[in-house]
């Protein structure tokens, strides 16, 4: 660690995550331009709606992942299809986003490409979660 390096946590070091604050979105957006195409540009439009409709979450690399945080849990995250050898990227959220309705809902969703309509419904459920 060099000289004036802040002690990385231990979900940061798990996660390969610095802990200066100012590191996570750079370090989301390398991890972004490591996938493979389609779902580089992909990552980058998610990337430009997450922060977009949700200015007060912080990106950071959670588990290898993209993760956007409220006070340092992940609310939602995205990855290739190429993390897990899936079909398809995905796009998560974690039982802190506020998407609740009834007793049951989804939280993770699969994504072939992004049109109009999926970039609109992503925003407004970004929104829903942080609400």
């Amino acid at each position: 660690m060099k000289k004036g390096d802040k002690e990385a946590t231990p979900d940061q070091r798990k996660s390969g995550a610095r802990a200066d604050k100012g590191d996570g979105k750079s370090a989301v957006l390398a991890k972004i331009a490591e996938m493979p195409e389609p779902y580089r540009a992909m990552g980058e439009r998610l990337h430009a709606i997450i922060t977009a409709n949700a200015p007060d979450l912080s990106p950071k690399v959670w588990y290898g992942m993209p993760g956007y945080a409220k006070d340092g849990a992940v609310v939602c995250f995205f990855r290739g299809a190429d993390k897990f050898k899936e079909r398809y990227m995905t796009l998560g959220f974690n039982d802190n986003a506020n998407l609740d309705e009834g007793t049951m809902w989804p939280i993770a969703f699969a994504l072939k490409e992004l049109t109009a309509a999926e970039e609109e419904r992503i925003a407004a459920l970004v929104r829903k979660a942080v609400s």
